[in-house]
């Protein structure tokens, strides 16, 4: 049985990851960050079943003694300050996670456990303004924000490490993934949430920044596949994961609203307090690197996921 450490466990990809090991038999170990109050609802129907450990990115020697006790045979470092509005506000409190703390455990790795392999979770806000489209491994980053900047520094120190040490450390290259497992600040879960409330009574209005901003969006369980996926192969390398479609925010919007027989046009207001200090405008990714390499694919469409998300919402909010 292979042990695998996930960090971030408590997270929409963590959650989706932990299950799709369990189910191929591994000893699922996650990493928790020590907190006053537990956050454990995306796994919560999993808590029997997997082994959940307290450390810390921020602190050297907690994931020292974690690798040290836990001998992983893969990790996947999923764990990060993953908001992007956020990172404006906190840069470098952003950094420290999503930059140095790949760094910390990277270290870790070389000091007790240099024979795991290593997944580190990379992000297209790497490209920000992008250089060429669709993105693609060669494309050069220009990164917009301060997360996408130490999102840049992640990806790179975990090239470093892998040319370095000679150390099995992959980063996927992951486009927007989402689910109803969302964290209801990302645009996505706040349409889709949004959009559930006003069908319920509970809201009338819904205010979004830029409507014309494009995405590549794809399902989060899907994703994850695909990070497994990169830690079977002969070779450690870096692989852009995406559906090569690209939407608006308009298009989200008016297919979210669409499933609940509504006009979006009569609830949705856009607020300039909403946009972002430096737009990322069009993110369109190229996978074919995956798709020929990892034998992977998208199986979820982007209608299909917004209306999933719709309802999901909306039976939530049924329930409660």
């Amino acid at each position: 049985m292979k042990t695998a450490l996930i960090t971030g466990i408590t997270g929409q990809d963590g959650s989706y990851l932990a299950e799709l090991l369990l189910e191929k038999g591994y000893r699922v170990v996650g990493m928790v960050r020590r907190a006053s109050t537990e956050n454990f609802e995306r796994i919560a129907h999993l808590r029997d079943r997997v082994d959940l450990r307290q450390a810390d990115l921020l602190d050297q020697l907690s994931l020292i003694d974690l690798l040290r006790a836990v001998e992983p045979d893969e990790i996947y470092n999923l764990a990060a300050q993953s908001f992007v509005p956020t990172s404006w506000q906190q840069p470098v409190l952003t950094a420290e996670f999503d930059a140095v703390g790949v760094t910390r455990l990277l270290e870790a790795v070389r000091l007790v456990a240099p024979g795991a392999r290593f997944y580190q979770a990379s992000s297209s806000e790497m490209f920000g303004q992008v250089r060429e489209t669709p993105q693609r491994e060669t494309t050069p980053f220009y990164p917009r924000s301060p997360y996408g900047v130490a999102k840049v520094y992640g990806h790179f120190i975990t090239v470093n490490y892998r040319e370095s040490y000679n150390i099995y450390t992959c980063s996927g290259i992951l486009f927007n993934h989402e689910s109803p497992r969302r964290g209801r600040e990302f645009v996505t879960r706040k349409v889709s949430d949004g959009a559930a409330r006003v069908k319920l009574g509970l809201g009338r209005e819904l205010r979004l920044g830029n409507l014309e901003a494009r995405r590549d969006w794809g399902f989060a369980g899907d994703y994850v596949d695909a990070m497994w996926r990169m830690l079977q192969q002969a070779r450690a390398d870096d692989y852009v994961v995406a559906t090569g479609e690209s939407h608006t925010v308009r298009e989200l919007v008016e297919i979210a609203f669409g499933t609940l027989g509504l006009d979006w046009r009569q609830h949705v207001r856009e607020d300039p307090a909403l946009l972002r200090p430096a737009e990322v405008e069009r993110l369109v990714g190229d996978a074919s690197k995956a798709r020929r390499v990892l034998g992977w694919a998208p199986r979820v469409t982007f209608r299909e996921l917004v209306e999933m998300m719709v309802r999901a919402d909306l039976e939530r909010l049924q329930r409660r």
